[in-house]
């Protein structure tokens, strides 16, 4: 008679192999961290010591003054960030409005223009109308000129966004609860808020996350359409403290513009201070998204 043992547990790590795999896993978490955590570092080192000793993860002399230079501008920052912070969660929440409700229609095998409506999605990804026509219809035919929705409106719709959330909507809904829902007497707006957009908050987590990354870099639509200081965002902004740094460096003979202006200019320190005020936020709200890249919301919610 054979003796019954336990059945070996496959799925199982050793402790050997599992210290591994967290090492694995912690390298590759601080070669992602550490190239912001270098850059934080550099804008609060003193201009003359990185000149001098050069890029430390130890410096000498610690500084604000990148910080202080950046600061100066006062007022306009605040403004530009209040820009692009409503520009960012009202064009994420737009974005999510349109994308879910085309890709849920286009997933839908009952809709009988779906394969039109699909193809009239995918045919934008691969041509478009070009830079002079979208500015014309921008500017002269919806009239959104120094208008902040003319930093909304062109990211709003994006086909590469709906053709991921069509495919989620038609591999893990289960058509069982959608008719499960008309069972119960509910409408298509009703099924949609009430069954399916509580099941798609990993899909949708993951687009509001490219959106919001999208708008809050978004510094070409500005440099378009926007010529009201009150209206231009963080992004474009910096850039044009930016350029305006280069072009005093670029005039270092001008007489014009002082020695004064150039010695207390901090060049490299101020581009990485730069980065940290444009990144530092969106890193902040990542967390909020994280919670929602999960797998197998739907798993057993339908009995078969």
């Amino acid at each position: 008679m054979a003796s019954l043992t336990k059945p070996k547990d496959f799925h199982r790590l050793s402790p050997s192999w599992n210290v591994i795999f967290n090492l694995i896993a912690g390298l590759f978490a601080l070669a992602c961290v550490f190239p912001f955590l270098f850059v934080t570092i550099i804008s609060f080192t003193d201009e003359k010591t990185l000149a001098r000793d050069g890029y430390s993860l130890f410096p000498k002399k610690w500084s604000i003054d990148a910080y202080d230079y950046l600061f100066k501008a006062g007022d306009q920052l605040l403004r530009s960030y209040g820009v692009t912070i409503f520009v960012t969660v009202v064009g994420t929440v737009i974005s999510l409005i349109f994308t879910s409700l085309f890709a849920y229609a286009i997933s839908r095998k009952g809709f009988k223009y779906r394969n039109f409506f699909s193809f009239f999605a995918f045919f934008t990804m691969l041509f478009n109308g070009g830079l002079v026509p979208t500015y014309i219809v921008t500017t002269k035919l919806l009239g959104l000129q120094n208008s902040v929705w003319a930093l909304i409106l062109p990211l709003a719709v994006n086909a590469f966004y709906i053709m991921i959330m069509r495919t989620f909507f038609a591999t893990m809904i289960p058509d069982a609860i959608i008719e499960s829902g008309k069972i119960d007497g509910a409408g298509e707006f009703g099924i949609f808020f009430r069954l399916i957009i509580p099941l798609a908050l990993p899909g949708l987590a993951t687009i509001a996350l490219f959106s919001t990354l999208g708008y809050w870099n978004d510094w070409f639509n500005a440099l378009l359409y926007i010529e009201d200081p009150n209206l231009v965002p963080l992004q474009s902004m910096l850039m044009r403290i930016e350029n305006s740094m280069q072009f005093i460096l670029q005039n270092t003979n001008n007489p014009s513009l002082g020695v004064g202006v150039l010695q207390s200019m901090p060049q490299d320190t101020s581009r990485m201070a730069m980065v940290v005020l444009a990144t530092g936020p969106i890193v902040l709200a990542y967390p909020f998204f994280q919670r929602y890249f999960i797998q197998g919301l739907t798993v057993g919610a339908v009995k078969e």
